[in-house]
């Protein structure tokens, strides 16, 4: 059994309670731009780290152990689901991750395999690791990609900026498509509620690219997925946060999907988007990651300006609107939680 939480802002928060002030975490915390994670990657790479659970764990604390945040999220790859379902994936220098056998045919599809939980079960001991590590302090999130991503990566063969094979391939093979998703959805399902069952106390879910898509196209090609992914992990009863990059169109149909949570990227202003999906979800951001390379000046006017437009109201998370970057400056991860302490302050 965890120990009682000591801080459990960052929960009360998703459930739109009152707060004392806005909780602040932020995506890929744990990471290159600190050089605790740097040391361990000399000798490890990332696929180690992720599945080595004493290695994940001591990677998802160093953040915490560094930074007064609100909330842990456990270290892992959205990726990590590929591998076992038969896709051969390795993580190339100054390239990313690379899948020499994509997918791109009906047979392909029928070829991956819907792996039982099993497949992950390094995960699951790092979370109980972690948790047990945490004692308490902060709550540990828990996340994997969203069926679109993981699609995306999957026909691609690695990154994207035009996803011109992944939609060509969605729009030929539309029955083809759906049996994708369903099955990334099944894996995706099974691999969260083990999370949960491990000992996280909220989950993510990270449809980072579906951004890329219109909205008549998400609704019909991505949406029922993401939806059947929450519908399963709903009576669990932990709060889910869903994000995507580049969705300032597609809001009200994310919504549609039923998280707690809305995470928003920097494309759009955070009381417009939140006046869009409405005050009965909670909400996630939304920073530009590169705003903190910026003078500690412009880092605290830009926080300032986000907590003024959330207005105090019960639900907002600080974030950024995606992952801290490589090269950026510790001290200012500092200076903006500093920041969103001294403007986040309710009543301030």
């Amino acid at each position: 059994m965890a120990p009682p939480l000591l801080n459990d802002r960052f929960l009360r928060a998703c459930r739109r309670e009152p707060v004392d002030r806005t909780p602040v975490w932020f995506m890929r915390q744990a990471g290159r731009y600190m050089a605790e994670y740097q040391a361990i990657r000399k000798n490890h790479s990332i696929l180690d780290v992720c599945k080595i659970p004493e290695l994940a764990a001591e990677v998802t604390l160093q953040p915490i152990e560094r930074f007064p945040l609100d909330a842990a999220i456990i270290f892992a790859d959205i990726l990590l689901p590929l591998e076992p379902m038969g896709l051969n994936l390795s993580f190339v220098e100054d390239k990313g991750p690379v899948i020499a056998n994509p997918v791109r045919s009906g047979d392909d599809v029928a070829r991956l395999k819907v792996v039982d939980a099993d497949a992950f079960r390094f995960s699951y001991e790092a979370v109980a690791l972690t948790i047990k590590q945490l004692a308490g302090r902060v709550p540990l999130i828990g996340f994997a990609g969203g069926p679109f991503t993981l699609a995306s990566y999957a026909i691609e063969g690695g990154s994207s900026r035009s996803y011109i094979t992944t939609k060509r391939f969605m729009y030929s093979n539309p029955k083809q498509w759906h049996a994708l998703l369903e099955k990334f959805a099944d894996v995706v399902t099974n691999y969260l509620l083990n999370q949960i069952r491990a000992g996280v106390q909220a989950i993510q879910l990270f449809d980072s690219w579906v951004g890329c898509l219109a909205p008549r196209d998400y609704e019909e090609y991505a949406l029922p997925h993401v939806t059947r992914i929450i519908d399963r992990l709903r009576p669990e009863g932990l709060p889910i946060i869903y994000f995507g990059t580049g969705t300032s169109t597609l809001l009200p149909l994310m919504k549609k999907a039923g998280s707690d949570v809305v995470g928003l990227d920097w494309h759009v202003e955070l009381d417009e988007a939140w006046a869009r999906l409405g005050y009965d979800v909670a909400v996630q951001g939304n920073l530009d990651p590169v705003v903190l390379y910026a003078p500690v000046e412009e880092i605290d006017k830009r926080v300032k300006d986000i907590l003024e437009r959330a207005g105090q109201r019960p639900g907002h998370i600080f974030n950024l609107g995606h992952g801290i970057l490589p090269q950026t400056p510790v001290e200012h991860v500092d200076a903006a939680i500093a920041s969103v302490h001294k403007y986040g302050q309710v009543g301030s």
